[in-house]
């Protein structure tokens, strides 16, 4: 089992190199499946768990899969797919196995996902995706531990996404690309990892306008080529690091980090007495000054982004105020609360909004990750903390951010990742 030590105390100094966005890179692995011939390369590919379990259910289908962690390199072979199951004993540990399908339905006729996993989010589920299958003339059979998707070939159709799901949008703009006609999405994502996927479709040969918007047109072609990418930075890592050097009150530099793609999250960061610089491929970041409350919606891009919602309530455990946070997204981000309040947060949730009284000094103590974004959101209240924090199911840290123990510990922060044999805390 994986845990991760956190004594507190530090100031974080110094430069951070900004991974590879996993909301692209995922996607994309799904993408070059679509290519019949040739050998997709994708760079700057983070080293998460995440990527890993996609690469095992490449293979599972039949494509030839290279990972060169030391160089965050991607090389897929995806000339013979042989088989159209999605095997249960991956899909159920990565949710992000319905970006298979497309290729799946285009190259083999079918796709059977036997189990689908990820982050316990509340009442977040997958129909919408199968929905759009159907619409493109799939038949979608569920049953209780089986999902079988079977086309003879997908067409063009008029799509609505009730969410504007970045993955759904991905997921559906791939199952046209090779559809017979003419397909267009509306309530599109506007993500940038939506436009970086695009991009790297079209270059592929698919015909998609409108990326960036809401409502997307994508002319299906015949036949998508293998092409070289390199992915883009990932803004939730930065945002990350960001809020790293905001508890602590120290400065770092962000290697890669785009001040656009941070969007929302910087000026709330700025309004809460957070320092930004850009220079170029530098953001950086400091606070030398005592944080004021926040108060923060979340919602789709371009709005404040669910999954940076966890550490930003950890922040504002030490704004001098009290700060509210309203999720629009997800039912089960706010399981944080409880962890926190074990450190001597004060904590109020009340459906979807959390009131953080603040300031309230952190005390290092036994606290367990609900999913990936609580867990890199304990790992910063651990930095804040007095004391030692240890953090159970670290595993989920590890499918979003890569060698982070490494790279806090080059900042100056005390951050140890254990491979425990006992039970988790």
């Amino acid at each position: 089992m994986v845990r991760y030590r956190v004594r507190g105390g530090n100031v974080l100094r110094g430069t951070a190199f900004i991974q590879g966005a996993k909301n692209a890179v995922l996607p994309m692995i799904g993408a070059a499946l679509l290519a019949a011939e040739g050998r997709t390369v994708l760079r700057n590919v983070p080293v998460i768990e995440d990527v890993r379990r996609a690469v095992e259910l490449a293979q599972a289908v039949g494509a030839k899969v290279e990972f060169h962690e030391s160089e965050r390199t991607l090389v897929i072979d995806a000339s013979r797919l042989t088989s159209p199951v999605l095997p249960a004993e991956i899909a159920r540990r990565f949710r992000g196995s319905v970006l298979f399908v497309p290729a799946l339905l285009h190259r083999l006729g079918e796709a059977i996902i036997e189990g689908i996993g990820g982050c316990n989010l509340g009442s977040r589920n997958l129909d919408f995706h199968y929905l759009g299958y159907k619409r493109l003339g799939a038949m979608v059979d569920e049953g209780e531990s089986v999902i079988h998707i079977k086309a003879g070939g997908l067409i063009g159709a008029p799509l609505y996404l009730d969410t504007p799901s970045h993955t759904g949008t991905e997921n559906l703009i791939m199952a046209a690309a090779l559809a017979r006609g003419t397909t267009i999405i509306e309530n599109a994502a506007l993500e940038p990892e939506v436009l970086d996927v695009i991009t790297m479709l079209t270059r592929m040969g698919a015909r998609i306008r409108g990326g960036g918007t809401g409502f997307i047109t994508v002319e299906g072609v015949d036949e998508l080529t293998a092409v070289e990418h390199t992915v883009m930075p990932d803004r939730l890592d930065a945002g990350v690091f960001a809020m790293a050097s905001a508890i602590t009150g120290g400065e770092v530099s962000l290697v890669g980090a785009s001040l656009e793609h941070l969007g929302v999250v910087r000026w709330k960061l700025e309004q809460m007495g957070v320092e930004f610089e850009n220079h170029g491929a530098v953001l950086q970041v400091r606070r030398n000054r005592p944080l004021r409350p926040i108060n923060v919606i979340t919602d789709t891009y371009p709005g404040f982004a669910t999954d940076l919602q966890s550490p930003l309530m950890t922040v504002a455990c030490l704004a001098e105020g009290s700060s509210y946070i309203h999720e629009r997204i997800f039912d089960g981000r706010f399981a944080l609360a409880g962890e926190l309040n074990k450190m001597g947060a004060n904590v109020e949730v009340e459906d979807s909004r959390a009131v953080v009284h603040g300031p309230t000094p952190l005390r290092g103590a036994e606290v367990t990750a609900h999913d990936l974004r609580s867990g890199i959101a304990l790992v910063l209240a651990g930095l804040a903390a007095e004391g030692e924090t240890t953090i159970g199911s670290g595993y989920l840290i590890d499918r979003g951010h890569a060698a982070l123990a490494q790279r806090m510990q080059s900042l100056g922060a005390d951050v140890v990742r254990e491979i425990s044999t006992s039970d988790e805390v």
